[in-house]
């Protein structure tokens, strides 16, 4: 297992090894003291999966003070993924990264505390799963509006089918300081 670095500090791609032979492949997709050597989390608390048709966009979510790293992976279809620095005060902030994770490659983006997240399926029941650092709290939820184009994400889709509350969600711009993490 190796971690790749990203344009955005902390967000890190996580090559895992994978061993295939005919019957098909065994990979690990969590090991505490590998994760402690690379510098990941090694200790996560809650696990969640979803499943997305084709074009639906989620996102971009976070937690105002409840905040969550994020151990994403897709293990059926493909997705765009994105992570956005909303950390006051970093030098990234507003910045986002962006990558295309499939499960016929498996790879994994760890996002850390202080990005939101958001994803863009690209085929039918497109399913992701993802450990998270903290649990998840409703009441603590913060979300930002997808096409907020001081971000400017380069999403694949243009027309993408979101829910109602992820189209109501505000700009960056437009969020009070107590809701965004500080560095």
């Amino acid at each position: 297992m190796r971690v790749i670095e990203t344009n955005l500090p902390g967000v890190l791609r996580v090559i895992p090894d994978l061993f295939k032979d005919p019957r098909g492949f065994f990979m690990e997709t969590y090991h505490a003291e590998k994760f402690k050597a690379l510098g990941l989390p090694e200790i996560f608390l809650q696990d969640n999966h979803s499943r997305s048709g084709k074009g639906i966009l989620r996102g971009l979510h976070f937690q105002k003070t409840r905040q969550q790293g994020k151990l994403v992976r897709v293990v059926a279809g493909s997705l765009f993924d994105v992570a956005v620095d909303i950390r006051q005060g970093s030098p990234t902030f507003g910045q986002w990264y962006g990558q295309v994770l499939t499960s016929e490659n498996p790879e994994f983006i760890y996002i850390p505390e202080g990005f939101a997240h958001g994803f863009y399926s690209l085929e039918e029941n497109t399913e992701l799963v993802y450990k998270c650092t903290e649990l998840y709290d409703p009441s603590d939820e913060g979300g930002i509006l997808w096409s907020d184009p001081d971000i400017g994400i380069d999403w694949p889709g243009r027309t993408p089918t979101v829910s109602a509350k992820d189209a109501l969600y505000p700009l960056l711009k437009e969020l009070s300081a107590e809701h965004l993490p500080k560095i």
